[in-house]
């Protein structure tokens, strides 16, 4: 429990902490504000105890608590330096630590200086992989934290998945929740993108009022402390029209899975009439938007995928595509709606796939596009996404890119209406929402 809250697993993170416990890099949380870092930092301390880790050993400090607001880094090394136990191994649990001036500093004395592992959160825009290697040179793990997925929507509430026999024979999996109510997993799925993965929604239920007061809290955070606050902290005015931002924030969101160029983007935005006043007169020149749109890839609310040309092997430099971070997020803010729902989906596999740690890339073959290329340890996988294999003419397009694929990989289409026949000449037809529950092998 965390101040009378349940603390929920997230396994998937926590697998991978311990699997690097009592390894020499620092480990170093990053994510998207409120998507679960520090409980992730909880389940780690929970599971050292029940190892058999005294409380003494333990040493955290959370630096969004007032009790550290005056701290500078000395005074944060002397408060660590006073508790570390002589001759023991101890545990230093550090969340939002960029809150103190200079800590990078204090962090790697500790690691000098004592025997201890270390464990790191912060505000995703501070905490990035590329500024740790500096400050640590390099010695750091990164867990790469995201919003919930599909499968721990279903455990953040309560369903429980039960096979059962159709009147056909077949198996059908539906999903109950801890009234005993039963429901088709499509429905619970459509909550999913409705709602969106960002673990704090649970504590106030699906209830689209709550939902929408917590999702306007996680964005005004990111934009503001993140991403402005940053610029000054830095000294830096670079980011210095907040109303540009979220003109390219809306224009980012609206526009998941779609080719966009951002040199393009501040002319689209004039030429439709979504910038005012003076910023009207003209487009904000592309090393502008570039900085824009690079604030918000750092702070983790948008992703960018580089195209593959699959025939030639090497990644292009035209056009990539961008898709946000949580489902919930983009419905804050552009409103609940039905279309463009095929974006949606390509939005929840592509982040789908970077949990299972793929590399994911567009793949280009001839003239025609592969939605996504996925790469792990020597395995690769081709997928389109689309809403339904029902229909012959969507079918043949999903298929034509990845017939022209002539290697022995495999290749699959995911569709929420995948049809009755469960392949195409070796490509794969299969659900999407059983691929998202599915445990990998």
């Amino acid at each position: 429990m965390i101040n009378n809250r349940e603390l929920r697993k997230r396994d998937l993170y926590l697998k991978k902490l311990i699997a690097f416990q009592d390894t020499e890099p620092v480990k170093v949380i990053t994510g998207i504000r409120r998507c679960g870092k520090s409980s992730l930092l909880k389940l780690m301390i929970e599971h050292l105890k029940k190892t058999g880790i005294s409380e003494k050993q333990i040493v955290e400090m959370n630096f969004e608590s007032y009790a550290y607001r005056k701290m500078n880094c000395d005074d944060f090394y002397e408060y660590v330096r006073q508790r570390v136990l002589p001759d023991q191994r101890m545990y230093l649990f550090f969340d939002e630590v960029q809150r103190i001036p200079a800590w990078e500093e204090a962090v790697n004395a500790f690691r000098i200086d004592f025997n201890c592992d270390l464990y790191l959160t912060g505000s995703n825009a501070y905490l990035l992989s590329s500024e740790y290697a500096t400050y640590l040179s390099g010695r750091c793990i990164e867990i790469k934290m995201l919003p919930l997925s599909f499968k721990e929507f279903l455990t953040f509430y309560d369903f429980e998945i039960k096979e059962s026999i159709s009147a056909l024979g077949g198996k059908r999996k539906q999903a109950y929740d801890k009234n005993g109510e039963r429901y088709d997993l499509s429905e619970v799925f459509s909550a999913y993108a409705r709602f969106g993965g960002m673990p704090g929604i649970a504590d106030v239920g699906l209830d689209q009022e709550k939902a929408l007061i917590l999702l306007d809290g996680i964005y005004s955070t990111v934009i503001v402390r993140d991403i402005l606050e940053r610029q000054n902290c830095r000294g830096q005015k670079r980011i210095a029209d907040p109303v540009l931002l979220r003109k390219i924030v809306m224009f980012l969101a609206d526009n998941i899975g779609s080719n966009i160029s951002v040199s393009s983007i501040g002319n689209v935005l004039v030429n439709e009439g979504l910038l005012e006043g003076e910023n009207q007169k003209s487009a904000p020149s592309a090393h502008t938007v570039q900085t824009y749109v690079n604030a918000l890839l750092e702070a983790y609310f948008f992703y960018d995928i580089k195209r593959f040309d699959i025939k030639g092997k090497d990644f292009l430099r035209t056009l990539g595509k961008y898709y946000i971070v949580d489902i919930g997020l983009r419905n804050y803010l552009l409103g609940f709606r039905g279309r463009d729902s095929g974006h949606v989906l390509e939005n929840i596999v592509y982040f789908e796939l970077l949990r299972r740690d793929f590399d994911v890339s567009i793949g280009k073959v001839d003239n025609l596009e592969v939605d996504f290329v996925a790469v792990r340890a020597g395995d690769k996988q081709y997928i389109q996404v689309t809403e339904s294999m029902t229909d012959e003419a969507v079918r043949d397009r999903e298929l034509a890119p990845l017939q022209k694929i002539h290697d022995n990989y495999e290749k699959i289409i995911l569709s929420l209406h995948p049809g009755l026949d469960a392949s195409y000449e070796g490509i794969k037809s299969v659900n999407v929402v059983d691929w998202l529950i599915a445990d990998e092998a």
